[in-house]
């Protein structure tokens, strides 16, 4: 009740209550547990993998040229190595490696045609974020304003089993917002449109002077970060919007000439920025980075790589200057998921202890485990941090064959809700992974 009467008896405006329900110190007398979130990041077109796994099991191992950028935090590591997406059925294996990445289930028959294969059409089953933030948002204790926030990064403004990792029931795709004033608005609002960025902050200075001097001491540091990252956003944008060059459009899209705006890391950052702070402030505890789409063909001109992604992908392992173009693609990757991990690792857990990586488990997927063979075998996955999950880090595992199912079902496990099976049944058999 602290929160609400401490809102109610202030009278703010409902453009300020974004800023306001997510602070600790109104959140204590409401809900005591520490925090679980899940963060799953992904990146397509398959790895390589002797680039990718380590050479050794245990504690022991040295992490290889993709996984370097991780160095930092190879204490809060775990990769899986051994988990196979064993699903069979319609759709080319690069759809069924994304829309079964996350739902454990089968195509539905469609009509989109892949590769040689039979076409399909979206996944059969709810995604396991989905499942999640549907038993989080039954619970006064772990509900959150959004539920679950969907984050992309040049991602194409099409749809298709390509696009879409997430589901928000079976047959029904959820969209990525790729742009961040999209996010920003859908997080914060107070803009007028796409085009024209206008203060969200100036609208709500009164309301926020007010509160300030109510809080404590952490809620308003918090509080002060939030207006920070928001006010720096938005003359971010603006700044945008006052060049073309810098402007992030909506990609109108053939998958043969995809060309990705050359801004795409500086969207990476924001996205990531905004990722961190609406976690930060309990707007959610469930999220997605989707980088790009499966098939797709970005040409990462930042890195001085003119070729497609996905083109790439396909060439035979003794191009070694491909080869090489596609480790410095997926150090890339690894980068950015050192940026979110670090931004969570120096951000204290708001009303609580440690880190907001202690109660954070990410987690990164891709959707083959080798771009030219198309296999989904040994599919890559890093889960870093969750310290509160009771996953052990800091490690190499292989375990042996194992259907991804089992890995889902270990994934809602660590967020406090077992599952007894997920997605497809017979994939399931022994239960959850021991990731203790």
């Amino acid at each position: 009740m602290l929160r609400r009467q401490f809102i109610h008896d202030l009278g703010f405006s409902a453009a300020a209550l974004p800023f306001l329900t997510g602070l600790p110190g109104l959140q204590a007398a409401e809900n005591s547990a520490a925090k679980k979130r899940l963060i799953i990041m992904f990146s397509p077109n398959g790895t390589i993998p002797d680039a990718f796994w380590p050479k050794t099991e245990g504690e022991g191992f040295e992490l290889p040229p993709i996984l370097e950028p991780l160095q930092a935090f190879k204490k809060e590591m775990l990769v899986l190595n051994g988990v196979y997406n064993k699903l069979q059925g319609d759709g080319d294996r690069h759809m069924r490696g994304m829309s079964c990445l996350l739902t454990g289930a089968p195509l539905f028959p469609g009509n989109i045609q892949g590769g040689s294969d039979t076409p399909a059409g979206w996944a059969s089953d709810i995604s396991i974020d989905q499942q999640i933030k549907k038993l989080y948002q039954k619970n006064a204790a772990t509900k959150t304003r959004f539920g679950s926030l969907e984050f992309g990064v040049a991602v194409p403004n099409r749809a298709d089993p390509w696009t879409r990792m997430v589901y928000a029931s079976a047959n029904k795709p959820v969209a990525p917002i790729a742009d961040p004033k999209q996010m920003l608005n859908k997080i914060y609002g107070g803009m007028k449109d796409k085009k024209t960025v206008v203060s969200i902050l100036d609208n709500l200075k009164g309301d926020l002077q007010q509160a300030t001097k109510k809080l404590g001491k952490e809620d308003r540091s918090l509080l002060e970060e939030h207006l920070t990252l928001v006010r720096e956003m938005e003359s971010e944008l603006k700044q945008q919007n006052d060049n073309k060059k810098l402007d992030h459009p909506v990609p109108d899209i053939d998958p043969n000439i995809e060309l990705l705006n050359d801004n795409t890391p500086k969207i990476s950052r924001m996205q990531i920025d905004l990722l961190v702070n609406s976690m930060a402030n309990d707007m959610t505890r469930i999220a997605t980075l989707q980088y790009m789409r499966s098939v797709g063909q970005a040409r990462m001109h930042w890195m001085d790589i003119d070729d497609g992604h996905h083109g790439l992908s396909h060439e035979p392992d003794d191009n070694k200057e491909a080869v090489a173009k596609l480790i410095k693609i997926n150090r890339w990757f690894s980068t950015e998921l050192a940026y979110l991990t670090e931004r969570l690792q120096k951000t204290p857990e708001p009303g609580g202890h440690g880190s907001m990586l202690d109660h954070t488990l990410i987690i990164w997927v891709n959707e083959l485990g080798k771009g030219n063979t198309h296999t989904l075998d040994n599919i890559p996955f890093v889960l870093i941090g969750g310290k509160q999950h009771g996953i052990k880090t800091g490690r190499h595992l292989k375990v042996d064959k194992v259907p991804h199912n089992r890995l889902l079902m270990s994934l809602s496990q660590s967020m406090g809700h077992p599952l007894k099976s997920f997605g497809t049944e017979k994939h399931c058999e022994g239960g959850t992974l021991n990731l203790s």
